[in-house]
């Protein structure tokens, strides 16, 4: 008798134990398909709120580097919110999780104070719009048009065709040019004359020549004047007028027209040395 109730109190203690396990593994393993279910309904209304959000922004015709900056704001602030829920939903005190989350939050600060900085700068590039997306600019080292500006990098492209990430804190703590800002743009060239050449007729040749290029601006006029001089001759400043979107095109045409002009009409300009021999009187 003694060693048939050992077997069966041994029996139920299994029971037991197999009786808490499985209701364990139920409740935890009904937590888990509700957490799922959780993530995936609140990625999906995350997705549809910014997506709602940015469609309410558009209607009132609101800047494209706005809309993105918010939507990316959006949805990291209620993708954090959705993890502390869920972690709330198993028991978590989120409470201590806020100050864990603070507290690694300011040592990550520390170790990566560039990054917040990049964070803070791409702040003040939405609120100051120094530029904007589709814009040509210039700044931390790179040209090119704009792509996105993200909340630690702005997107550009450059000419050749790079995609290329600048800090924000690089853009904002260096100078900024931006080209498309203007109406219009100025292109810089130079034209070599010959000592010996005509210097007005060369002006009033350029004038009505690079006036009738295409996309050269009437106003303001075709400037070209004497810019200095050298051994050569005087050197004049060529400056048509074009809008930005067309700056190049002017730039290669009226260089040929320099070339076909002045190349005709008037004389090389050719380096002259004056060679003064002395006889040695005997």
């Amino acid at each position: 008798m003694d060693e048939t109730n050992i077997v069966n109190v041994g029996t139920e203690k299994v029971s037991a134990f197999m009786t808490m396990v499985t209701q364990y593994a139920t409740t935890f393993g009904i937590k888990i398909l509700v957490a799922i279910a959780f993530w995936v309904v609140g990625r999906w209304l995350i997705g549809f709120a910014v997506g709602l959000v940015q469609r309410s922004l558009e209607r009132q015709k609101v800047d494209p580097t706005v809309l993105r900056y918010v939507g990316s704001f959006i949805t990291v602030t209620l993708n954090i919110l959705l993890v502390v829920g869920i972690l709330g939903y198993f028991g978590i005190q989120t409470t201590s999780l806020a100050a864990l989350i603070a507290a690694v939050g300011l040592a990550i600060g520390m170790a990566w104070s560039g990054l917040l900085a990049n964070l803070a700068a791409g702040g003040f590039i939405i609120v100051l719009r120094p530029f904007k997306v589709g814009d040509f600019i210039s700044a931390g080292g790179v040209t090119g048009t704009v792509k996105e500006i993200g909340l630690f990098a702005t997107a550009i492209n450059t000419p050749d065709n790079v995609m290329t990430l600048v800090g924000n804190n690089k853009i904002f703590s260096d100078n900024i040019q931006n080209y498309t800002h203007n109406a219009f743009r100025r292109v810089e060239l130079k034209a070599q004359l010959s000592g010996a050449a005509d210097y007005q007729a060369a002006i009033a040749v350029l004038k009505q020549r690079i006036a009738a290029v295409p996309n050269v601006l009437s106003d303001p006029p075709v400037d070209v004047e004497i810019l200095e001089f050298n051994l050569v001759g005087p050197v004049l400043a060529v400056r048509p007028h074009c809008h930005n979107d067309n700056y190049w095109q002017v730039y290669f045409d009226t260089n040929r027209i320099i070339k076909d002009a002045l190349g005709a009409d008037f004389p090389a300009p050719m380096p002259a040395q004056t060679v003064i021999v002395q006889q040695a009187q005997g």
